[in-house]
């Protein structure tokens, strides 16, 4: 079904089946499957491919040469009808490839709303990214990652496979991620290490001086006071009390299951 109000190139293709919603634009040369779905208000600049079993929210702009919802390169993947969905606002820029999931890891690939995915982007199958996320030219996200909110990822960088990254991180360009890397903070290096508190971006984000000092301390903590994790964890959890914001720091403690990177 394609609302009248779309405006789709002539030399598009869009297979019997695809859902187009109003006001969307498709351009020249793009490739929509049967099983698509694409929102309301989104542009699809050129030479786009949607494929699989794909939906595509509101107010996105893709870029030319983007793939969206191929078969992923899990060599487990035998064709199964899993799923891809990507949220609102986004904008994924040139040559951004975005798998569908496997049946092993869930079935689905997700991005949320109003991340900048730049140029060469790779999200693999089963991974989840949240919202406001940026994913900087030729960052790479092996199969499994999730990416919580606010979360940018440097250009260049390696994300391993099962790795989480934690809320409101910075990985620095170039770095090789191959433990979890708890929110709040900055992240550098092959293996990346940690590399205090992301002061600016939770400055920018209107985090209070006092909830940053609290976000310092537990930070202190985990990776300053030479105590193991179990050690340092009631304390934390102290400090998650007198400052909520602190609580998704010791709520990622639990989540971990590749270990914190060191």
């Amino acid at each position: 079904m394609i609302d009248k109000t779309a405006v789709i190139h002539p030399s598009a293709i869009i297979e019997e089946g695809a859902v187009i919603g109003a006001r969307v634009r498709i351009g020249p040369y793009c490739c929509i499957g049967g099983d698509t779905e694409i929102g309301e208000g989104t542009v699809l600049k050129s030479h786009v491919v949607v494929s699989g079993r794909t939906s595509i929210g509101r107010d996105n702009i893709i870029y030319p040469f983007a793939t969206i919802g191929e078969d992923n390169q899990d060599l487990k993947y035998a064709g199964e009808a899993t799923v891809v969905e990507v949220g609102d606002r986004n904008r994924l820029r040139e040559s951004v490839t975005i798998h569908r999931g496997t049946v092993q890891g869930g079935g689905l690939t997700k991005v949320g709303n109003d991340n900048l995915l730049m140029v060469n982007a790779h999200v693999a199958h089963d991974c989840v990214i949240g919202d406001h996320c940026i994913l900087a030219n030729n960052a790479t996200l092996g199969g499994h990652v999730t990416v919580d909110e606010y979360a940018i990822i440097g250009g260049m960088c390696a994300v391993h496979q099962l790795c989480a990254i934690g809320a409101h991180v910075m990985v620095g360009g170039c770095s090789g991620v191959a433990q979890d890397v708890p929110p709040f903070i900055i992240a550098q290096g092959n293996h990346a290490s940690p590399n205090g508190v992301n002061t600016t971006g939770l400055q920018r984000r209107g985090f209070s001086k006092e909830a940053i000092q609290a976000i310092r301390n537990a930070y202190k903590l985990l990776y300053r006071s030479g105590r193991t994790l179990e050690e340092v964890k009631p304390e934390i959890a102290e400090i998650a009390i007198a400052h909520t914001e602190v609580q998704p720091f010791y709520d990622f403690l639990a989540r971990s299951t590749r270990g914190l990177i060191r």
